[in-house]
C-alpha cells in the first residue's frame, strides 16, 4: 500500500463530476480530504491525500488525465514566503507539528520545515506580514 498527496486544479467544466466518489468506489482508493475549494460554475481545487494499491493509484491518475483535471503530485498546499518572514515569531505557538520553528537560538530566525507540515494553515492568520499562504 502507498499514500502520496495530490493537488488537484478543476477548470469549471469539470467541477459538476464527483471525481472523488469514483475515485474510492472504482478504483479503491483511501482518500483524506486534506482542503478543498470546488464552487458549481467556477474552478476548483482539492488537496488529497490518497492511499492504496500501486496500479489502483496509477489507474485512477490516468482516470484523472482523461479530464481536464491537472494533477501536481507531491505538492502542498501551503506556501512559506521566507522574504516576507520578520521572524516575529506569531506563528510559532500556533503551528503543532513545529514545522515553523527557530532552528538557531542566536539568530532567532523563524524557518519553516515542510516535512513537518501537516497544511492545517493555523499560521495563515496570526502572520501579520503574510509570510504564511494558501495555494486557494
Amino acid at each position: 500500500m502507498i499514500t502520496r498527496k495530490l493537488y488537484l486544479y478543476f477548470p469549471k467544466s469539470e467541477t459538476e463530476k464527483p471525481i472523488v466518489y469514483q475515485l474510492v468506489k472504482d478504483f479503491n482508493l483511501i482518500i483524506n480530504i486534506f482542503r478543498a475549494k470546488v464552487t458549481p460554475q467556477e474552478e476548483g481545487y482539492l488537496l488529497l491525500e490518497v492511499s492504496g494499491e500501486e496500479q489502483d493509484f496509477e489507474d485512477a491518475v490516468r482516470y484523472l488525465q482523461s479530464f481536464n483535471v491537472e494533477i501536481n503530485k507531491g505538492i502542498k498546499g501551503f506556501v512559506w514566503h521566507e522574504d516576507k518572514c520578520v521572524s516575529c515569531g506569531n506563528c510559532l505557538t500556533h503551528c503543532p507539528t513545529n514545522a515553523l520553528h527557530i532552528s538557531d537560538l542566536n539568530t532567532r530566525k523563524v524557518m519553516h520545515d515542510e516535512t513537518r507540515c501537516i497544511e492545517c494553515m493555523a499560521c495563515l492568520t496570526h502572520c501579520p506580514f503574510g509570510a504564511c499562504s494558501s495555494l486557494f
